[in-house]
């Protein structure tokens, strides 16, 4: 309940900043997105498949545009990065001459037709291309911001390294075309403001992606974007499925414009090895695999370059092990580092996926209903990294204590007359300090105080019994202390009621059958 209630009063806070204006359009300054202020914006973005064979945007044939929308705005998100075929752009007849309905009925998906009747009877009879600009169009009538990611050539579902259109020079994938479709995208958008950019080609991979041909092709794609375009931000992924863009250490990318290009990355579990986070000690293999996420694109962070991670997920039904151990590490890496984001994705279910009709999406923010939100806790969890941190034109505030396996942020609370520790919302979160040399957590002059004992709150004082914290386990997450008897006690959370507590720590080791989230606390 005390989690529902956070949450609750979260999104409340999340609708009404969406409400603010942003001064568009949108470029970059050293590594962050700003407006035409020069403030920052940071991109909470969840993505909005349109890409498989209908070429619709998926949902409208089970709630009406508007109401998708609203609901991606009441999840706290404030960008969709929506995905199209190139073939929308460079067959006119697939684009101007079939309508929805037609598609539908192609494809013999008449559940589908009667569905966006009675839902959105107003894209029915519109041309797939004009009903994609209808959602553009709504998602701005809500303060939504696009950006439009090509995600493939043909309709169908993404991605195998055998595709036809896997790579530059591959059998679809002409070179030439994609830059003139991309172009023409770019150009039917100039006068949309709530489009701030393009994302040029989804996850690159195949036998022949090697980079003297993304060097050779990319920059082409982009001038196209930014000739057509200039107000967009051009957004460049990289190879491997979009998990390597380390061939840029050594190598910079040649444009004619400056201020608008953004770099994006991809991160999924199975990344790093089908069930690894289930094998590995939590501690040792987060701190191995940010190794490999840091030397594959992280680094162009401290490069002054913006960095999107473009698409991560996992499965929402609760089972998968792997998974949810690797959000705990990707939220508190995305924290630490404020990054921009796009989370895979909305889709409740498919129209039509690989043969299959209505095919549910494990890793979906909604359920089939496209009403009910799938996992209040996993979205809860990207809550924590929705608003920004730091940036330009906000107040340096690098002092949160944030626990990424919910989301949330150590607040103070009182309680039988004791200030005590308990999660809150971030944007609610009282300013710390913590040095590590020093190990004296502080808020608002007073010190934690942990207790002798296991399971009892961590409570708050004045400054004469101040434990001394230190950053144990590789990850330094665990903030641990020892007690007067020398039994060594960590910060946790009671999840009844989300207070702070002490208690032994746990998955220090080798041991892999553990899960150390609710001890993980990162200092930002």
């Amino acid at each position: 309940m005390a989690r529902s209630f956070y949450f609750c009063l979260f999104f409340l806070f999340i609708s009404w900043i969406s409400k603010l204006t942003t001064s568009y359009p949108l470029s970059t300054k050293s590594r962050w997105i700003v407006d035409e202020k020069g403030q920052r914006v940071k991109l909470a973005c969840v993505n909005w498949p349109a890409h498989l064979q209908p070429t619709v945007a998926e949902g409208l044939s089970k709630q009406p545009l508007d109401s998708i929308s609203k609901k991606i705005v009441s999840m706290g998100f404030n960008c969709v990065r929506l995905t199209w075929p190139l073939d929308l752009m460079t067959n006119d007849t697939l684009a101007l001459n079939v309508t929805v309905k037609q598609s539908f009925e192609s494809l013999k998906l008449f559940e589908d037709v009667l569905g966006i009747q009675t839902h959105n009877p107003n894209l029915l009879h519109l041309p797939l291309f004009n009903a994609f600009q209808e959602v553009v169009s709504n998602l701005g009538q809500n303060g939504v911001m696009v950006i439009l990611d090509n995600h493939l050539t043909t309709p169908g579902w993404c991605c195998g390294d055998n595709d036809l259109d896997a790579f530059f020079g591959y059998p679809k994938f002409d070179p030439t075309v994609w830059a003139k479709g991309l172009g023409k995208m770019a150009t039917l958008f100039r006068n949309v403001t709530n489009v701030i950019g393009m994302s040029l080609r989804n996850e690159p991979r195949g036998a022949r992606d090697y980079p003297d041909l993304w060097f050779r092709h990319m920059p082409q794609g982009a001038e196209a974007v930014h000739a057509a375009n200039p107000e967009l931000l051009v957004i460049l992924s990289g190879i491997d499925f979009d998990t390597n863009l380390s061939f840029l250490r050594d190598r910079s990318v040649n444009v004619s414009f400056t201020n608008k290009l953004v770099f994006e990355l991809h991160w999924y579990s199975f990344s790093d090895g089908r069930d690894s986070w289930r094998k590995h000690n939590s501690n040792d293999f987060c701190v191995k695999i940010i190794e490999k996420v840091t030397h594959n694109g992280g680094f162009l962070i401290g490069r002054g370059f913006p960095l999107i991670l473009s698409e991560f997920g996992t499965d929402q039904r609760g089972g998968d092990i792997s998974g949810n151990r690797y959000m705990n590490c990707l939220v508190a890496w995305a924290a630490e580092n404020d990054l921009d984001w796009a989370v895979w994705a909305l889709t409740g279910d498919y129209y039509l996926r690989t043969g299959k009709t209505d095919l549910d999406e494990s890793y979906g923010l909604l359920q089939a209903n496209w009403k009910d939100v799938r996992n209040s806790t996993y979205l809860q969890k990207l809550s924590g990294i929705q608003h920004a941190f730091k940036g330009p034109g906000l107040r340096p505030n690098n002092n949160l204590l944030f626990h990424p396996s919910t989301g949330l942020c150590v607040t103070m609370n009182l309680s039988d007359n004791l200030l005590t520790l308990r999660l809150g919302p971030c944007p609610k979160s009282d300013p710390w300090t913590f040095n590590p040399q020093e190990g004296i957590l502080w808020v608002n002059k007073m010190c934690v105080e942990a207790p002798n004992v296991a399971g009892q709150k961590v409570k708050l004082g004045v400054g004469t019994k101040c434990s001394k914290l230190g950053q144990i386990s590789a990850t330094k997450m665990h903030l641990s202390f020892k007690t007067s008897n020398g039994l060594l006690l960590c910060l946790d959370v009671d999840e009844r009621d989300n207070s702070v507590v002490a208690n032994p720590c746990k998955c220090l080791t080798m041991d892999a059958s553990c899960d150390p989230a609710s001890q993980w606390f990162k200092v930002l």
